[in-house]
């Protein structure tokens, strides 16, 4: 039940972060991946800004952990390998960016404004990632899984 609250916590603090920084709005990231127009600086600023912060806890509290405070390990990726499914799905969710101005998670984020096309968007992901779930074999079916 603790990594359960914590989890409501951290993402209601990013969440709050997002809203604050205007992150959740497009036209800022969109802004953002004008390089070649009126490119907007902000989210670089907040990226950094996170960094500053993230960084010293690291190098302090995180890096010499054996296993996370809350589970009995670390979920990491083990697959090493550049595959053709990898490549096509980085190259629709960039794409997806691009157009829409906003990624899946301040898309989220964003679902309290009650904005029709940000609810648009989050059902068009969902639907997305139904459909993948139900094309792919077993073996490479994406799941996820909350331990505790």
């Amino acid at each position: 039940m603790l990594i359960k609250r914590v989890s409501l916590f951290s993402g209601f603090l990013f969440g709050l972060g997002m809203m604050i920084s205007g992150m959740v709005n497009p036209a800022r990231v969109i802004g953002f991946l004008d390089v070649f127009g009126q490119w907007d600086s902000s989210l670089a600023f907040v990226m950094g800004g996170s960094a500053l912060v993230f960084t010293p806890g690291y190098f302090l509290f995180l890096r010499h952990q054996s296993k996370p405070v809350l589970a009995t390990e670390f979920s990491i990726c083990n697959k090493q390998q550049i595959d053709k499914k990898l490549v096509r799905g980085s190259l629709l969710f960039g794409i997806g960016w691009g157009m829409a101005g906003i990624c899946p998670r301040p898309a989220v984020t964003a679902l309290g404004s009650g904005s029709g096309k940000i609810l648009l968007f989050v059902a068009s992901m969902a639907l997305g990632i139904y459909l993948v779930n139900i094309d792919s074999d077993k073996k490479t079916k994406l799941s996820y899984q909350v331990q505790g």
